[in-house]
Parts: C-alpha cells; sequence; structure tokens
C-alpha cells in the first residue's frame, strides 16, 4: 500500500517532500529510492498492448 500511495502522490504532482513527510519519512530519500515507482510509464504501455492484442 505504501508503494502504491507514494507512486500515485508522485504521479499526480504532489513535491516528494511532501509525499515523505505524509508517509513519516525524515527526509527524501527512502521515499525516492524504495517507494516511489514511476506507474504512468507502465499504466500507458500495458493499455497500449491491450489494445493491440483485442483490436478489431
Amino acid at each position: 500500500m505504501r508503494h502504491s500511495f507514494v507512486s500515485l502522490l508522485s504521479d499526480s504532482g504532489v513535491p516528494l517532500e511532501d509525499i515523505a513527510r505524509l508517509v513519516g519519512h525524515s527526509g527524501t530519500a527512502v521515499t525516492e529510492a524504495v517507494h516511489r515507482k514511476q506507474i504512468h510509464p507502465v499504466l500507458l504501455q500495458g493499455a497500449a498492448a491491450i489494445n493491440s492484442l483485442f483490436r478489431c
């Protein structure tokens, strides 16, 4: 849940410093290195793959 929370907030443009405070980190290093995943490109790639598979 923490990874999703951090990733979704980050993808929505919330500053990393604010996200780190929300999850209880004293700095941004752990938030960025461990918890933040770039999900937007992955979602777009997945959607494109599904579209190409089911294109009629």
